[in-house]
């Protein structure tokens, strides 16, 4: 008989075991625990029937159209599991683990298999997953201007060794109204805050985790309030790279994306940039002066990076001046600067 697991136990074991969701394609869609494979016991169309019976004639009228539906799809789950499966041990979950997932919990065991449920469901893990976004951690936030290298920077301490939350991957956004350029599809939201939980959830959290300074909202995805809040409170280092620099990154990561794309990008900041600006730096787009969009996009990233920085406290937030964009380099300065300006609440330096 299959066993049914809270959530604590479960979600770990999803590391290692296959994860069958066995909700509509739509609620899969919708979001799904990371990794999780969407065995559907309904389409989206036949959970539509199932519920407009249980409203007609009740539970057993529902339960009656949905075997009706099932039935002749029963060894096909059963073969997309054991293909699933070849240790014979699989994870089961639905929405508020009732009916669907223990129906095909039990079929999987009655084939061999051996089964486990979600206590709760996928409802249970989202309520689990919003709380563990409040669990006070060791975060460092590397902040500074657009095009200063940061995402490289903590690429680099991550190969080092080092913990890095890399929201604006999960997020497939980069942040700034150009954001979009060159990712993929963003997630749901709700899909983009799993992610972000399947992240945090495989963190030491007696060592520090870092990530970069962000914005509440990457194009449609929003951080959840208690990360965003930790981010807020915890201690910034603004690196500081000569503008310069700057705009040769930003010629160099964006520059090969057509006009057409850039000029609606920057039409998006009009009111921003201001009219007058936007008019050269269209003019410029289009002479190739790909350094002089730039610096004209810069004067409004730094102004708004300036005012979102403004209300942090000024004790939370460090300078590290830099004199090149060489994030190996850069890498290393900072590591070395928070190892002998940053201190916890205990007094020892931050590790």
């Amino acid at each position: 008989m299959a066993k049914t697991l809270p959530i604590e136990k479960f979600l770990p074991l999803t590391d290692t075991l296959p994860l069958v969701d066995v909700r509509s394609p739509a609620e899969f869609t919708q979001g799904h625990i990371p990794g999780a494979v969407n065995i559907p016991l309904f389409n989206n169309d036949e959970r539509a029937i199932v519920g407009i019976g249980y409203k007609q004639g009740g539970k057993e009228h529902a339960v009656q159209l949905g075997l009706e539906i099932v039935g002749p799809k029963l060894a096909g789950f059963v073969k997309q599991a054991k293909r699933l499966a070849p240790k014979k041990e699989i994870l089961v979950h639905c929405w508020r683990g009732g009916m669907r997932s223990s129906s095909m919990a039990w079929l999987f065991e009655t084939a061999g298999l051996k089964a486990s449920i979600l206590e709760g469901g996928y409802k249970a893990y989202r309520r689990y997953i919003r709380q563990q976004f409040s669990r006070p951690v060791n975060l460092l936030v590397l902040g500074g201007y657009t095009g200063s290298g940061k995402t490289d920077i903590l690429k680099i301490l991550q190969k080092n060794g080092e913990q890095f939350l890399d929201i604006e991957h999960l997020a497939h956004h980069k942040g700034s109204v150009f954001g979009p350029l060159g990712q993929p599809p963003q997630p749901t939201n709700e899909q983009f805050e799993n992610n972000l939980a399947d992240a945090w959830r495989k963190f030491d959290f007696s060592r520090r985790i870092w990530t970069e300074d962000e914005s509440r909202q990457l194009g449609k995805c929003v951080l959840p309030d208690p990360l965003f809040f930790q981010l807020r409170e915890a201690p910034l280092i603004k690196i500081i790279v000569p503008k310069s620099e700057r705009e040769k990154r930003l010629v160099h990561e964006y520059g090969e994306f057509k006009k057409e794309e850039l000029k609606e990008q920057l039409v998006k900041i009009r009111e921003r940039l201001g009219g007058q600006y936007l008019k050269e730096a269209l003019e410029a787009l289009d002479n190739n002066a790909l350094q002089t969009v730039a610096s004209i996009a810069l004067r409004y990233y730094d102004k708004a990076y300036d005012h979102g920085i403004s209300r942090r406290p000024e004790e939370n937030v460090f300078e590290l001046k830099v004199e090149k964009d060489h994030p190996e380099e850069n890498a290393r300065l900072l590591l070395n600067f928070i190892n002998h300006n940053l201190k916890n609440n205990h007094g020892s330096h931050l590790s």
